[in-house]
């Protein structure tokens, strides 16, 4: 834990603004979807071998990736096998397009013509 974590209300199950450094692969918060403010740093060298890693999942809701390197935010982006991925930004959703995840993530779509 490299800080918050910490009860954040009196009522319900409120935590603060979350974040795990030195995450590996293994642990259970690499592995499992987190609906929550968690985030977890995974530490990586090339692109050829994070890419499989973060494909390795069983989960495929959304993903961002966050570079100054535009051509690695594409090669990125359309080899992650996820609902979303967005680029220096998260959860930016917009109504016109389709919105939904891979793998054992979501059912269908939502939002667009194809979440009628």
């Amino acid at each position: 834990l490299h800080c918050g974590g910490s009860k954040a209300a009196d009522k319900g199950f409120f935590i603060q603004p979350t974040v795990f450094s030195d995450v590996t692969d293994n642990m259970r918060i690499a592995k499992e979807e987190i609906f929550g403010p968690v985030q977890q740093i995974i530490k990586f060298k090339t692109i050829e071998e994070v890419i499989p890693r973060a494909n390795a999942t069983n989960y495929g809701l959304a993903a961002s990736v966050f570079t100054t390197d535009f051509d690695k935010a594409i090669t990125i982006s359309n080899s992650i096998r996820a609902g979303t991925v967005w680029v220096n930004c998260y959860h930016v959703v917009c109504p016109q397009a389709p919105f939904g995840g891979f793998k054992e993530s979501g059912l269908g779509r939502e939002h667009a013509e194809e979440g009628v």
